[in-house]
């Protein structure tokens, strides 16, 4: 018999027959394997526990645990062990049965040298086959790893991309309104015209509000990115939201109105970040009225508790509204309704604030009649929750 020689290649030979196991321990030792011996099933599956070998070859009848057994007891402890039973030709109804327990093959006493290569080599097969299978699923899994992050890494690159451009184009229309301003101020110290100072001035001066508040928006969304979570009462935030923004409301003439529900419990959330996005809803429906209103310009702050959530906030104002064309590109990056004066941020951090808390963030609108942001946040935020949701619905 040849075959490639399997040097200190642990292999198990179970028999209860010490002249088989004489014989077959000489054959196998011969071909280079490390042959372990046991007379009976319990030895043997001692043994195997010690070494875990490769190989098994084991009579089917022994006295105690007998082959069948001890498959099974194998296969339990290490299921990728290719086991060879030994049979008599009395014996082959217990032969198969094995096969249905996984054993690899079975050969018959008397065992012939052509019957034994056979089965080593079967067994050696499927042995080199898994080898390959384990290390083809690695390199795959690595592969699909590798793929994912150059995806991955992509897709940044072209959301960053995306964000400079976004920038550049914001900041290239102030330089021009910068450049603009600073001619017609020129003109009016050549002309010595006091009207042309002053409307270079009014350019240059709403230009340079607008890169601080292109820089403030860009900072609040940064810190955006992060929350810092801790309980705390859902009305707090709108409290502090209608102080600060009172006294525009009344300078422009807009009627501030907020209704807070009784009794609510505390929720856990990053308080500041919810009055960040709050602030800018605030801030929206103001610049809403002023573009025009149905009735008396009003924007108004409610809050509640609907079942299963932590709290509901809705802020509503009468004031321009927005066709579908406009919602549809509401929550884009750098996009606007404000003209000159918007930074197309705020909408953005305020969707990541309610996406990190992992709660929902409805916009209803018609054009002329309003608009109306409803945010629902849960009683426990979810920092990175795979269902939060931002809903566009067309007309109130």
């Amino acid at each position: 018999m040849k075959l490639d020689p399997h040097h200190n290649t642990p292999l198990l030979l179970v028999d209860d027959e010490p002249g088989l196991r004489k014989v077959l321990g000489i054959t196998l030792t011969d071909l280079g394997y490390d042959v372990l011996m046991a007379s009976d099933g319990k030895e043997g599956l001692r043994l195997f526990r010690g070494r875990l070998p490769s190989i098994v070859l084991s009579d089917v009848k022994m006295p105690g645990m007998g082959g069948i057994e001890l498959l099974r007891a194998i296969k339990r402890t290490r299921p990728e062990t290719e086991v060879i039973m030994i049979t008599g030709h009395g014996d082959m109804d217990l032969a198969v049965r094995s096969l249905k327990f996984e054993a690899t093959d079975f050969i018959t006493k008397p065992i012939s040298e052509d019957a034994l290569e056979i089965a080593l080599k079967r067994a050696h097969e499927r042995i080199i086959l898994r080898e390959q299978l384990r290390q083809y699923t690695q390199n795959l899994e690595k592969l699909v790893a590798e793929k994912t992050r150059k995806l991955l890494d992509a897709e940044r690159m072209a959301a960053v991309g995306q964000t400079v451009a976004g920038i550049s184009h914001s900041i290239k229309n102030i330089a021009g309104g910068l450049t603009g301003g600073a001619f017609v101020v020129e003109k009016g110290f050549e002309l010595e015209d006091a009207q042309y100072l002053r409307q270079g001035w009014r350019m240059v001066r709403g230009n340079v509000e607008k890169i601080a508040r292109l820089s403030l928006d860009l900072l609040n969304y940064s810190r955006s990115a992060e929350i810092s979570v801790r309980s705390c009462d859902p009305n707090a935030p709108v409290k502090e939201v209608v102080e600060l923004m009172q006294p525009r409301a009344e300078e422009e003439g807009i009627f501030l109105n907020i209704r807070l529900a009784k009794g609510l419990k505390p929720i856990h959330c990053d308080p500041d970040a919810v009055h960040l996005a709050l602030l800018n809803l605030v801030t929206n429906a103001l610049d809403a009225c002023c573009q025009g209103s149905r009735g008396g310009p009003s924007v108004s702050l409610t809050t509640s508790r609907p079942p299963g959530w932590g709290v509901e906030y809705r802020v509503c104002d009468t004031g321009c509204g927005m066709d579908a064309h406009t919602q549809e590109k509401l929550f884009q990056a750098f996009f606007t309704t404000k003209g000159s004066q918007g930074t197309g941020i705020g909408l953005m951090m305020t969707r990541n604030v309610i996406e990190k808390h992992g709660g929902t963030l409805t916009v209803r609108s018609k054009e002329g009649s309003g608009s109306e942001f409803i945010i629902r946040l849960p009683e426990r935020c979810r920092e990175m929750a795979d269902d939060s949701v931002v809903e566009m619905e067309g007309e109130a």
